[in-house]
């Protein structure tokens, strides 16, 4: 092995320097985290079913980047469904509710299966379409239904209100889980699918996500603290499982994020991995736990 050179490292050497013990570079990540913040705050603020844009684009971007990496992957699948089929999965939450969301998604699934199988022409017989239309559909399910949930938590009367418990008990199990993972994290939790991941630091999560949680409810809400427990927990448990869906994801194709639109996070889809199911879970408990 050849030796480094001597004397004091040099700006290219100091920026391959591993940014944290967690795996991310503060500097760019807190910048762009505080970005992403003033763009729910102004989404929000004066109309919130303008959150209905941000999950619209949300749910655009992460398409995007997923198709890109399974293209690279040698999948074949049909971007035009996918993509109008998102959109319309999400607006149609917006004209019609969950019932136009759902119908939505399962015309988009109907044509998923009739495009694929005639994307090449009509005397052309589909190599690989049972794999193909399996991915297809897991993207929908994994992408566009909890993108068009979370838009629908800015309906009614506490929209905005909704969309900062998502934001919030998201946040408070992300930064839980880092600091404890940071200070205390020694048993990994899943190593065979992310090796950085430890008990202690969800452990983290879930104090950060519960008090997060606590204090959601029967603040802006003025109901029982126990939902806001239950709230909490179960945001840990999607967010957590979610970031664990998209690392074997990624395990499988081989890369390490899903692209490099957002520096110091990754891609998109790396922000949005804990979000998308957990915007389900929230949306379930303010539909049928916590009505407002």
């Amino acid at each position: 092995m050849d030796k480094a050179p001597s004397g004091p490292p040099g700006p290219t050497a100091a920026a391959a320097a591993p940014p944290s013990r967690a795996g991310r570079d503060l500097t760019r990540a807190i910048p762009v985290g505080i970005g992403l913040g003033a763009l729910v705050v102004a989404s929000i603020a004066f109309e919130p079913r303008y959150w209905y844009l941000v999950a619209a684009a949300a749910v655009a971007i992460g398409t995007w980047e997923v198709f890109k990496r399974l293209r690279q992957a040698r999948f074949t699948l049909p971007l035009i469904p996918l993509f109008v089929g998102g959109q319309a999965t999400v607006w149609a939450g917006f004209a019609l509710g969950a019932k136009g969301a759902f119908a939505a998604f399962a015309a988009t699934s109907v044509v998923v299966l009739v495009w694929r199988l005639v994307m090449h022409g009509l005397t052309v017989a589909p190599k690989n379409y049972l794999r193909d239309v399996s991915v297809s559909l897991f993207m929908l399910v994994w992408i566009a239904v909890p993108g068009s949930l979370g838009a629908m938590l800015s309906d009614g009367d506490f929209g905005a209100q909704r969309v900062v418990a998502l934001i919030v008990l998201v946040v408070c199990s992300d930064i839980g889980g880092y600091v404890a993972g940071v200070l205390f994290g020694k048993h990994p939790m899943v190593p065979a699918i992310s090796p950085k991941k430890s008990w202690e630091g969800f452990a983290g999560s879930l104090l950060f996500a519960i008090v997060g949680g606590a204090l959601v409810v029967s603040l802006l809400f003025h109901d029982d603290i126990w939902k806001g427990i239950l709230l909490g927990i179960l945001t840990v448990f999607t967010a957590t499982l979610g970031d664990l869906v998209e690392s074997q994801v990624k395990r499988d194709l081989g890369i390490k994020d899903m692209g490099t639109l957002l520096p110091g996070h990754g891609g998109f889809m790396d922000r949005l991995d804990s979000v998308l199911p957990s915007a389900v879970v929230v949306w379930i408990i303010f539909t049928f736990v916590v009505p407002t």
